[in-house]
């Protein structure tokens, strides 16, 4: 029996839940922080989650679909959990499906808290790459990918 791993980011963002939640689940937004693609989620239990690489990634050899999974729960603006898997390496797609829930909370001052708990048990490709140990050439992981999309609903501005 393997030991649970889940990694936990957590971030406060000054922008309502709702706001925040539009931001993870509408694929417009997500185009516009983070590794800028198109997250596209069938927000029912057993819907489709899948994410398309951008015309950039697929000149450079990757897959259309670069990520997919299930929506497993969905409370808007609350609550997503999903399955999660990265296709675009032979490594990542034979760990399977890892798991991850966002919590959306709105707190005092117009600020919500935005939590990403990252299920990565029996996986360490993936554990490596979301937990921003592998840096390059894919970026920071959940850190990086969060901080983008704070800047980006604080300021207008990516970093």
């Amino acid at each position: 029996m393997s030991e649970t791993t889940i990694q936990v980011f957590e971030i406060y963002i000054k922008a309502p839940a709702q706001k925040v939640w539009d931001a993870i689940t509408d694929p417009a937004w997500t185009a516009r922080y983070g590794y800028k693609v198109p997250m596209e989620y069938d927000l029912r239990p057993g819907g489709a989650f899948r994410s398309r690489a951008t015309k950039e990634m697929v000149a450079m050899g990757l897959p259309e679909i670069i990520i997919d999974g299930e929506v497993i729960e969905a409370d808007p603006p609350h609550r997503l959990t999903t399955t999660y898997r990265f296709l675009f390496n032979d490594g990542n797609r034979a760990e399977g499906f890892s798991r991850i829930t966002w919590e959306v909370e709105a707190t005092t001052g117009g600020f919500t808290r935005l939590t990403v708990s990252h299920d990565v048990t029996g996986k360490p490709i993936m554990a490596g790459m979301v937990s921003h140990k592998f840096q390059q050439p894919g970026g920071g992981g959940w850190s990086w990918i969060l901080s983008d999309l704070k800047s980006l609903m604080e300021t207008g501005e990516t970093m």
